[in-house]
């Protein structure tokens, strides 16, 4: 599966310019982990990174000028860096397999003379075979909507004969990405699984109130960004993965305090009842019963244990309604599931609860911190030799974040 090795993001609200880990031009740094977690204070700007990632998928899936307004963002002038006129980027760069040559992909949105986003720049660029060093080619470069796109697979491989699949193309919509549209096209292979890629993205917006709703009867394959479907994906999982799926409740109820058992009714009105029993009563309990941090603890497990998983998993503040004893055993069912298999997901976690923080190695987290000028910094704790050598004695990486090892110094 494919997986992300650096994330950068360039005047987007507080995010100035950060880099986490290693981008196609700073090959000194290390990647990002399967399991990446960003830790800091309330205000230093751990939701907007998230709302990042939220965005650039909210391009793809609407265009520019809507994603700017999603999600209570409040348009592109109040998403561009106060006081910046350039343009907001983001870069990522990944591999669609450990084997696999990287691949970057970067994106410039700005104001039309109108004054309304679109898209200024996009380029998807990777290295030839063999190439070690120098600059990746690009296989799509676009400009204001123009540009040229290479076709097939083995195109741009060879050098001195980048003619010979050159296409130049033209967007109507200078709003929407051009993968979006060559995504599309059997030409493009390469466009395809990264749009693919970008299309699997999951952000959650759980809230268990949106699980503790009644939704209509019928199986359904993955779970939604806000949980309102959890029932139907239990149904799925019953039909399509029967023998397994018992095998999954089974250690799902035994990772919640005091659930025995979980299923689901379908009602005479052809709605569907997620059902917990507790072990202590006949009758088991409903969804709309169960407390936030069950409902919660459920939902993501649910998501981990899901057969075909997305790619790339980004949970905010996962510890919100969970009792904190709890903290330490999730950080490593995330962890576990992105490590485990070949298949696995990636996982990108914010979190300001140090429990959390107690099961997590210093290569896997990032402190954000709000510099005087007001926009964020961040810096990887594997580089700070004293943490790492306090955590190699045995002390927990969340007991020295409460203890202020990690501020800056």
């Amino acid at each position: 599966m494919a997986v992300i090795e650096g994330f950068r993001v360039q005047n987007y609200r507080a995010l100035r310019d950060v880099t986490l880990g290693r981008l196609s031009s700073q090959q000194a740094g290390e990647p990002l982990t399967p399991f990446t977690v960003v830790i800091g204070k309330n205000g230093a700007g751990k939701s907007t990174l998230f709302d990042a990632f939220g965005f650039v998928a909210d391009c793809l899936t609407a265009d520019v000028e809507s994603a700017c307004d999603m999600k209570q963002r409040g348009g592109f002038v109040r998403l561009r860096s106060l006081g910046v006129e350039d343009p907001i980027r983001f870069e990522i760069y990944y591999r669609e397999a450990p084997s696999q040559r990287p691949i970057t992909y970067e994106l410039a949105i700005a104001l039309d003379a109108s004054g309304r986003p679109f898209i200024e720049s996009e380029v998807l660029k990777q290295r030839r075979k063999g190439q070690k060093y120098g600059r990746p080619f690009p296989f799509l470069r676009l400009q204001n909507g123009k540009g040229t796109v290479w076709a097939g697979e083995e195109a741009v491989e060879i050098a001195g004969e980048e003619d010979r699949a050159q296409t130049p193309v033209e967007l109507t919509d200078t709003r929407q990405l051009g993968i979006a549209t060559l995504g599309t096209l059997k030409e493009h292979p390469r466009i395809k699984r990264f749009r693919d890629f970008l299309k699997g993205w999951y952000l959650s917006y759980f809230y268990p109130d949106a699980a503790r709703g009644l939704p209509s009867a019928g199986p359904q394959r993955h779970l939604n960004i806000h949980g309102d479907n959890i029932g139907n994906v239990v149904q799925f999982m019953e039909r399509e993965h029967k023998a397994r799926f018992k095998d999954i409740l089974k250690r799902i109820a035994a990772k919640i305090p005091g659930i025995a058992d979980i299923d689901t009714l379908e009602t005479a009105d052809k709605r569907v009842l997620l059902r917990f029993n507790d072990g202590a009563f006949r009758d088991p309990f409903f969804a709309q019963q169960m407390s936030d941090g069950t409902l919660k603890v459920f939902a993501y497990l649910l998501l981990l244990e899901d057969p075909d998983p997305p790619p790339f998993i980004c949970i905010e503040e996962p510890e919100n309604g969970l009792y904190h004893k709890l903290l330490e055993a999730l950080a490593q069912e995330f962890r576990a599931h992105a490590t485990g298999k070949r298949n696995a997901p990636q996982i990108f976690v914010t979190t300001h609860q140090p429990y959390f923080v107690d099961a997590l190695a210093p290569a896997e987290v990032w402190i954000l911190e709000k510099g005087t000028d007001g926009y964020s910094t961040v810096r990887r704790v594997s580089e700070l030799q004293d943490v790492k050598n306090l955590v190699a004695e045995g002390l927990p990486l969340g007991g020295l974040w409460y203890s202020d090892y990690l501020d800056a110094r």
